[in-house]
């Protein structure tokens, strides 16, 4: 049985469909193989742009026996597959700018889909605003912290959803709405990392590019200010991290 690392898992239990599963940028073919293995998929079409890691999928899909039930396609983004093709899109491990452009450049594949699991490791923001244009709302999101990094997790399905708060797409509405325990220490994280460096210029003589830096630290005090009063989060940073664990990437 393959081992997957906890973000991993976490990713792999958004896929619902129990279809097929085309993972793009599939790297070492690990997430459609444990897939197969746990029954959420019935087959699994792996892409990746680069040859060096679909050769490493090709042999660990034969290592685990596996070559009649996962493809593997050399492919920039989605198109290697066809409209219909895959009822899961899977995508992970890639910055949002890219992992964007992936779902724009394949809009009708992408349509056809029966829902996307996206995990973004920068610009979230660009994303959810993407999957909304496509015509998809986020059933679910998640965020996960893996040795010391935060990581968020989306599962979209087809629909109408679109945010009118501006703040929703920069944090996620279902992380704040639901309370989501990893963004809970996100947020303190922010707060710490926020409130730190307005200290350090509050001493400074400032230029005119640190007042600019001083102007959108503020507005970002106020935007995290307002998650809080959102999440009902009354406690103080130190009553929180006694609650959800001290984060140790902020000093």
């Amino acid at each position: 049985m393959i081992h997957l690392s906890g973000r991993l898992q976490s990713i792999a239990a958004n896929v619902k469909s129990n279809g097929v599963v085309a993972d793009i940028g599939c790297d070492h073919g690990f997430m459609p193989i444990y897939l197969i293995q746990n029954g959420q998929a019935k087959h699994a079409i792996a892409l990746d742009v680069h040859p060096g890691p679909l050769s490493r999928a090709r042999e660990n899909v034969s290592r685990y026996h596996m070559t009649e039930q996962i493809e593997l396609r050399l492919s920039d983004g989605t198109k290697a597959l066809e409209i219909g093709e895959a009822d899961t899109i899977l995508i992970s491990g890639m910055g949002g700018i890219l992992l964007t452009r992936i779902l724009e450049e394949g809009r009708e594949v992408v349509q056809s889909a029966q829902e996307l699991v996206l995990s973004p490791q920068s610009d979230i923001h660009l994303v959810r605003r993407c999957v909304h244009a496509l015509g998809f709302f986020i059933a679910h999101e998640e965020m996960v912290v893996d040795q010391g990094k935060f990581y968020v997790i989306l599962r979209a399905v087809p629909g109408k959803e679109y945010y009118t708060e501006e703040i929703d797409y920069i944090y996620g509405k279902q992380l704040i709405d639901g309370k989501d325990e990893g963004f809970i220490r996100f947020l303190m994280r922010e707060e710490k990392r926020v409130n730190r460096i307005l200290h350090i210029l509050s001493k400074k003589l400032l230029s005119e590019s640190s007042i600019l830096k001083k102007q959108e630290l503020e507005k970002e005090w106020e935007q995290l200010s307002e998650i809080r009063n959102r999440m009902c989060l009354e406690e103080s940073g130190d009553k929180m991290e006694e609650r959800y664990g001290k984060d140790q990437s902020v000093r």
